[in-house]
C-alpha cells in the first residue's frame, strides 16, 4: 500500500482544525529550519554541533541543488564559472577531484 493510499484512509477520521495545526506546525518548523541554515556557518567536521547541523539541514531539505557549499564533512571550490577545475586545483595544491564538494575523499582511498 502506498503511503498517499494510506493517508487517504486516515485522514477522514482526524478532526481537520488537529489536521491543520499539525500542517502549521511542519510548516513552521521547515521554514524555521531554512531561515537557521541561512545564517548558521557549518561547524567542523566531527564536531558535536556537526550532527545537529546535519539533523537541521535535512528538516530545512537543504539537498541537491539547494545544499550549501560549505559542509562539516565536503570541500567547495568557488571559483568564476569559466575557470578550469583543475587550474584552480592546482593553484591550492589539492587534487581536482578533491575540489567537487560530493566527491570522495581522494587523500583517504588507497593508490593501486
Amino acid at each position: 500500500m502506498d503511503p498517499s493510499t494510506l493517508l487517504s484512509i486516515i485522514i477522514p477520521f482526524i478532526p481537520a482544525q488537529y489536521v491543520g495545526a499539525v500542517m502549521d506546525w511542519v510548516t513552521f518548523v521547515i521554514a524555521v529550519s531554512a531561515l537557521v541554515m541561512r545564517y548558521w556557518r557549518p561547524p567542523a567536521a566531527g564536531s558535536r554541533a556537526a550532527s545537529i547541523w546535519l539533523v537541521v539541514s535535512a528538516i530545512a531539505q537543504a539537498r541537491g541543488w539547494n545544499a550549501p557549499a560549505y559542509q562539516p564533512d565536503r570541500k567547495a571550490l568557488m571559483v568564476p564559472k569559466d575557470t578550469p577545475r583543475s587550474a584552480a586545483a592546482a593553484a591550492l595544491g589539492l587534487h581536482p577531484d578533491e575540489t567537487h564538494p560530493n566527491a570522495p575523499d581522494v587523500s583517504k582511498t588507497p593508490t593501486p
